[in-house]
């Protein structure tokens, strides 16, 4: 069930009745969210709820091992090890199977021998990544003792499956969400009404932003051969919206959903176009995903913390792995390298890139330098959404080769101007308040102190929205 389909806004009133006035109960509250999240998940294909159950199982069950067997190591390492091979055979298998069959094929068909091995048609589950890294990091923290094993099964199905986060993320931890579950939720309607406001956001950047941004751009990338190098830039910066706007705005819903139930849920991005350095910006967008891997593979290899060319190796070894999570294309694993090597870079220059107060903190405006970095970084992520978004690598290097070779060529944009105010638009907003959780967060605003101003905002977001509609395109992120 897509967020923004007829299908959700009558899903999520009866749900939200449901939980509040019906089943007060802590223990059918749980229940609930968990029929609610099959169904949910089970719109798209009520298969693969199979997958979804056998995956919530396993993980419960290594929970419940792993704490019989306290104080036995080697047998806790075998249970910990066995569930992760086996959620990481089931992501693999519907994930990687084509791909890396194919690879081999092409490698030893160099080498004069053919292969034999048929691929098959697969159907890749929507969210099948983001739930398994969820249940990988529930094995691994009891494993490392970072919380008990839960003992509830309708506790852990219900955090596994949790609808509003279950597709695309956030990539929750069980230290933070489960035990909200094993808690007594009370509807508190200012935490409910600012999960309106940051719905509302989400759905306005979804759908006028990056649903608009998505038109032009799959309606000019494969013609990319006769534009200009102005325009081929403009279309990158489009892409970088769209991939922002589509996958933020999912967030935001999926943030705001939660809080009408009275979850609280991490934060997933941070303004990263407004990041004065890559390192800042890996700190900002994805944040879950990004500090998934810190944890669970960067620091285990040894981290930063070791010498020069181990932390080098660490890092293309973690973003070789990020980019393969994204999809099974050299596309992607060759945009983590990118990004690994401008990491490595930025760290081998001695650049501070720290960072982490609000840029142009207590101020209107970035000072040049800041201004100046801002546009670099983000040049830098335009650049890496062209890989991300080409179908091949030679059609990201014919991409940016013909855009570097032709930028000067042609002084206009053949396309999209009225989008690209609507992208100024956005930036504008977003900057005015980019010291809080999302853009609709008006406390301590001086212009929206009065009612009528805000919601006068939250009128024309609506009138947008609503003139949006018809042009609806599913999330980029439930590729992945």
């Amino acid at each position: 069930m897509l967020f923004n389909s007829f299908e959700f806004l009558i899903f999520l009133p009866i749900v939200f009745w449901l939980y509040w006035f019906v089943f007060r109960e802590q223990r059918w509250q749980n229940l609930l969210i968990v029929v609610a999240s099959y169904v949910f998940y089970g719109w798209w294909d009520w298969r693969f709820l199979l997958l979804i159950a056998l995956t919530s199982f396993c993980s419960y069950a290594s929970g419940l091992l792993l704490e019989h067997c306290e104080g036995q190591r080697r047998q806790q390492q075998i249970v910990s090890a066995a569930n992760i091979v086996l959620n990481l055979g089931i992501l693999g298998m519907f994930k990687y199977y084509n791909f890396f069959v194919d690879n081999l094929d092409a490698l030893f068909g160099m080498m004069g021998f053919h292969l034999d091995w048929a691929t098959i048609h697969i159907i890749l589950p929507v969210g099948i990544s983001f739930y398994t890294f969820q249940a990988l990091s529930y094995t691994i923290d009891v494993y490392q003792k970072k919380l008990p094993a839960t003992h509830d099964p309708v506790e852990f199905f219900a955090y596994i499956s949790f609808f509003p986060q279950l597709v695309a993320g956030p990539i929750e931890r069980a230290t933070n969400l489960l035990p909200q579950f094993q808690q007594k939720r009370h509807f508190d309607y200012a935490k409910a009404a600012d999960g309106m406001r940051q719905m509302l956001w989400g759905f306005f950047k979804k759908i006028v932003i990056a649903d608009s941004c998505a038109a032009v751009v799959n309606t000019y990338w494969s013609e990319y051969n006769e534009l200009n190098g102005i325009s081929l830039f403009a279309l990158g910066i489009f892409f970088t919206l769209q991939i922002y706007c589509d996958f933020s705005g999912y967030s935001d819903i999926a943030i705001g959903t939660a809080r009408l139930f009275g979850f609280n849920l991490m934060r997933n991005f941070n303004y990263p176009y407004f990041s004065r350095s890559i390192p800042e910006f890996w700190r900002r967008w994805h944040i879950s995903l990004t500090t998934w891997f810190r944890d669970y593979i960067y620091f285990p290899l040894g981290g930063s913390r070791c010498s020069k060319w181990k932390t080098i190796r660490n890092v293309y070894i973690v973003w070789a792995i990020s980019g393969l999570w994204h999809g099974a294309n050299w596309t992607f694993v060759c945009w983590g390298l990118f990004h690994a090597t401008l990491l490595v870079i930025y760290n081998l220059s001695g650049i501070s890139t720290k960072h982490e107060e609000t840029v142009a903190s207590g101020g209107i405006l970035p000072n040049i330098k800041e201004f100046f970095q801002m546009v670099f970084t983000f040049t830098l992520a335009v650049a890496g959404w062209i890989i991300f978004r080409s179908e091949n690598m030679t059609e990201a290097y014919e991409y940016i080769s013909r855009m570097c070779l032709t930028l000067f060529d042609g002084y206009s944009i053949m396309f999209g101007k009225t989008l690209l105010l609507y992208g100024l638009a956005l930036l504008v907003i977003e900057w005015l308040q980019r010291d809080k959780q999302h853009a609709l967060q008006f406390a301590d605003c001086k212009p929206f102190r009065y009612r009528w101003a805000r919601w006068t905002i939250y009128y024309i977001l609506t009138a947008l929205i609503m003139q949006n509609i018809g042009n609806k395109q599913t999330f980029i992120y439930f590729q992945f």
